[in-house]
């Protein structure tokens, strides 16, 4: 049987190096790639097509959801684990439907983790160190929320992901732009700016633009420092 192969998500090299250091210490993995930012992650998930991907959220360029998505979309069979400082439900949610199969907080064991990237690959789902099969996740998930099928796509719209739009829209928000700006910023009409804000703020639970902003901010869907210049 053939190693399983992973790729590495995360803008810190410290912390990049310490998770290559733990996957090396089983010999039945192997790293295939690391990225700094989201679009080289994209780039190179399609390159080297790993089994199993180590995926931050907070990151420069696209957000980690974002990536996740993407990479989802044309490879299917990628299993994505999201390590991530940010710990609630709500966030978990967001993770699994943008495409993860587990969510895990940075603080982990290396032998945890090991042990995780074993449990995807064999298409299990882990949230924390909870090890459970789809029904199982359904029924956890819906238990941590409230919210009957919370997973579904027909489920309650405030916890479906934001489009691409709609996120490259809300970054733009936590930048300080009017919607006028945001509809110039991006070559789209002021109404469809208005539209897509009135979606975000309905699927963030959230009553205004600057809650909207703190929610993206505090989740480390936006990261300021990485601003493009206008």
């Amino acid at each position: 049987m053939s190693n399983i192969k992973v790729m590495i998500v995360d803008d810190h090299p410290l912390f990049r190096q310490g998770l290559r250091d733990v996957i090396e210490t089983d010999e039945a993995l192997d790293v295939v790639a690391e990225a700094a930012d989201g679009k080289h992650a994209i780039q190179l998930a399609y390159q080297h097509q790993p089994n199993v991907i180590l995926m931050d959220i907070n990151l420069p360029t696209i957000n980690g959801l974002q990536v996740t998505r993407k990479i989802k979309a044309g490879l299917s069979e990628a299993q994505v684990i999201t390590i991530t400082g940010y710990d609630d439900a709500q966030q978990v949610l967001h993770a699994l439907r943008a495409g993860a199969s587990a969510y895990c907080p940075k603080d982990i064991m290396p032998e945890t983790l090991v042990d995780i990237i074993h449990d995807v690959h064999d298409g299990f789902f882990v949230v924390g160190e909870k090890k459970m099969n789809y029904e199982e996740l359904v029924e956890w998930i819906d238990l941590k929320l409230g919210i009957a099928n919370a997973l579904e796509s027909d489920a309650d719209e405030s916890f479906v992901p934001l489009s691409p739009r709609e996120m490259e829209i809300l970054e733009q928000v936590t930048y300080g732009l009017s919607n006028k700006e945001i509809a110039f910023q991006l070559g789209i009409s002021h109404q469809t700016v208005k539209n897509h804000m009135t979606a975000i703020l309905r699927k963030l639970r959230v009553d205004d633009r600057t809650q909207a902003a703190v929610y993206a901010l505090s989740n480390g869907w936006v990261r300021l420092d990485h601003r493009p210049s206008t």
